[in-house]
């Protein structure tokens, strides 16, 4: 620890200059605006390339959206916490394999719920009564035929309509699939898992774009121990500010000048803007000049979802012994989840986790009521369930710092707009979830996204020093990637 301090005193004395001639005699420089996974990412691929790196933070804490608590005596994620796609493919293997981090499966390729298999659920009704696992099965079937005739109404129609708005037409010509009674609750059930995996209402997500994102091969993998230790390693020895909330980025040919709240100043040869697309959107950070028309609607017309997590603790288990434990009702709205974290990591826990509209209204309750709320519906489906005995609740949607929890494809834009997010403006570089074309939404889709911008950073600086090494590997590479420890279902 003593040694990552006196590092950053002579990071900071070498950033920390008034005269941007100055750096001409230095190394390169770079500051990155936040500390995510990635900025994280993009500041450990430049720190390791020789490059002077300042990570500024609004938070008092690093990781973003991905916030693991200890407050329970053991690790609860609160923001992001599966591995979507557990093989060598995915660019986040190697950390969590050479960290021994272990993984809980939750779901193997191409289940209908995305992050869970049907066989690890259980649903029940408002009266406590469990739904037949055939029952189940039978809706999930359906639910992918209704898919699959929505993607029908896809190639028919050129203009672009909402999920929501599919099913209707499907609907109607197909009377064949239409559910009613306990069969029509459970497929609400069925979209209300499917606005999850968005973080949005069914009536807000694209029917042209819902499937452009790339699922890797492994299945999902839940992290037992919680994502801060992948964060913890990538931030090590680097300088970062906590409380330095960025309020403005001037740019300039010979260099970049970004001033956070109190005024101080911190200027570099380029700069990483790895803030959430919502901070983006809500214009507390400035840019002068103002960007590009295109990158500003990028910014605008990209969706931003919002999914939160309430975790109850309770003295000792009280549920059946599966992975999630569903709620069915008359509208996806009024459907809900937990996740039982004692099947994967044996603490007597679970999460609720509301969606989209859900989401929001939730969010304007005070934490109590909350946690009364998620606990209402537990006493639903589980008549006998005890009062929990510490709760914790998320604020994606109204935190500052966030202002959601990561983005979708709305109704009407073109899925190439991460791509437009994603590409660098001069001596600005981007990167986040919501600039990954192959993986929004995920954790390794934000962390590849910071490896990109660095190496286009690193490319851009060293052009203009005349030292570009065309022999050198490219950061982030590793020929070998092997596969995280996986635990198999019990």
């Amino acid at each position: 620890m003593e040694s990552g301090r006196r590092s950053n005193r002579r990071l900071t004395k070498a950033i920390c200059y008034s005269n941007i001639d100055q750096r001409h005699a230095r190394s390169p420089s770079v500051i990155v605006v936040g500390s995510g996974i990635a900025g994280l990412a993009a500041a450990r691929a430049l720190f390791d390339a020789s490059f002077r790196v300042l990570v500024l933070e609004s938070r008092d804490r690093i990781g973003g959206r991905i916030h693991t608590d200890y407050s329970c005596g053991f690790p609860v994620d609160l923001g992001a916490s599966w591995l979507h796609g557990v093989c060598k493919e995915n660019p986040l293997a190697p950390i969590i394999s050479r960290l021994g981090l272990p993984l809980y499966q939750t779901s193997g390729d191409n289940s209908v719920l995305y992050d869970h298999d049907l066989e690890s659920c259980a649903l029940f009704d408002m009266e406590g009564n469990q739904v037949p696992q055939e029952l189940v099965s039978k809706v999930g079937e359906a639910f992918e035929k209704i898919l699959e005739e929505a993607n029908k109404i896809r190639e028919e129609f050129s203009k672009d309509m909402s999920i929501q708005q599919a099913f209707s037409i499907v609907f109607e010509r197909r009377h064949d699939l239409r559910l009613e009674g306990l069969e029509y609750k459970v497929l609400q059930w069925y979209l209300c898992r499917m606005e999850g995996w968005f973080a949005a209402d069914a009536e807000s997500i694209s029917l042209k774009s819902w499937d452009d994102e790339e699922l890797l091969p492994g299945g999902h993998g839940l992290m037992v121990r919680g994502y801060v230790p992948v964060i913890n390693t990538l931030a090590k020895g680097l300088d970062i500010r906590l409380g330095h909330r960025v309020t403005k980025v001037a740019r300039r040919h010979s260099g970049v000048r970004v001033t956070v709240e109190d005024g101080k100043a911190f200027i570099a040869d380029a700069v990483v803007i790895a803030v959430p697309l919502g901070v983006l959107k809500s214009g507390t950070i400035s840019f002068e000049p103002k960007l590009p028309d295109w990158k500003e609607k990028a910014i605008a017309d990209l969706g931003v979802g919002i999914e939160n997590k309430i975790a109850l603790q309770f003295e000792e288990v009280f549920w059946p012994n599966v992975e999630f434990l569903g709620v069915v009702a008359d509208t996806s709205y009024a459907c809900g989840y937990f996740l039982n974290l004692h099947k994967a990591t044996g603490n007597p826990v679970l999460v609720y986790m509301p969606a989209g509209q859900l989401a929001k209204d939730i969010e304007k309750m005070p934490d109590e009521a909350a946690a009364k709320f998620a606990f209402t519906q537990l006493k639903k489906i589980l008549p006998e369930a005890s009062p929990p005995i510490r709760y914790l609740v998320s604020h994606w949607g109204t935190d500052p710092n966030s202002l959601g929890s990561y983005s979708f494809d709305l109704v009407g834009t073109p899925h190439n707009l991460y791509e437009w997010l994603r590409i660098p403006v001069d001596n600005l570089f981007f990167a986040g979830e919501a600039t990954s074309i192959r993986f929004p939404g995920s954790v390794h889709g934000a962390f590849s996204t910071g490896l990109l911008a660095a190496a286009d950073c690193r490319m851009r600086v060293l052009e203009r020093y005349g030292e570009v090494d065309l022999f050198q590997p490219v950061m982030g590479e590793d020929a070998s990637a092997p596969v995280p420890l996986l635990i198999t279902r019990l």
